[in-house]
């Protein structure tokens, strides 16, 4: 018998839906949508299923989430998902030259500072003018947090590593600025967690 090889995130369960419903209002009708720090693969999957007619590349750095990601997609069928591909949102080149739309959910702050630098740097590089980079997760708004829960897990992170941390919205919006995307639009989430829509300027 062959184990599994599938991570399950508890938060993945609770968050794929509100995601979806923005994600929907925002991707592209048809095009490859690159995900960028993957984890289990339960996102990705289930956002293949609801929009078919999209394309979808998986990646993450960690060999155990490429495993989990391809086990996912191996088990529900899905034949819009590509396999996964190791990438490390600080390191150039990425393996991968152009998509329509890049989404990164819950990396920037479990991450160095470095990763979101990477990752809008590489985001631009790929994307044509008004493509979409979406980001998810906690931000502090003008160096407050926005819940007291967000406090605690901001000091949880730094406990763990200092260059992890909740970002500051403000920051995160002038390094896309500075990379060529418009200011964000900017969706409430459940959980006090936030959507940033981020569009590619000409």
């Amino acid at each position: 018998m062959t184990s599994d090889a599938r991570l399950r995130a508890p938060a993945a369960a609770r968050n794929r839906a509100p995601i979806l419903a923005v994600l929907k209002t925002h991707l592209p009708r048809r095009g490859l949508v690159l995900e960028v720090a993957s984890g289990s693969g339960e996102h990705i999957v289930h956002f293949a299923q609801a929009c078919p007619d999209l394309d979808f590349q998986p990646s993450d750095p960690d060999p155990q989430a490429l495993a989990s990601i391809d086990a996912w997609v191996a088990s529900t069928g899905l034949k819009n998902v590509r396999p996964a591909i190791a990438l490390d949102a600080a390191a150039e080149p990425w393996p991968i030259r152009a998509a329509e739309a890049v989404i990164s959910i819950n990396m920037i702050h479990i991450a160095p500072w470095a990763a979101a630098m990477g990752l809008v740097r590489g985001a631009a590089a790929l994307l044509p003018a008004e493509a979409m980079l979406y980001l998810y997760g906690p931000f502090r708004r003008h160096g407050d947090h926005t819940a007291p829960s967000n406090a605690a897990f901001d000091r949880s992170l730094r406990a763990q590593n200092p260059d992890w941390g909740v970002r500051d919205l403000e920051a995160v919006a002038q390094l896309a600025r500075t990379h060529g995307f418009a200011d964000p639009i900017v969706e409430a989430m459940p959980a006090n967690n936030l959507s940033l829509i981020f569009r590619k300027q000409v």
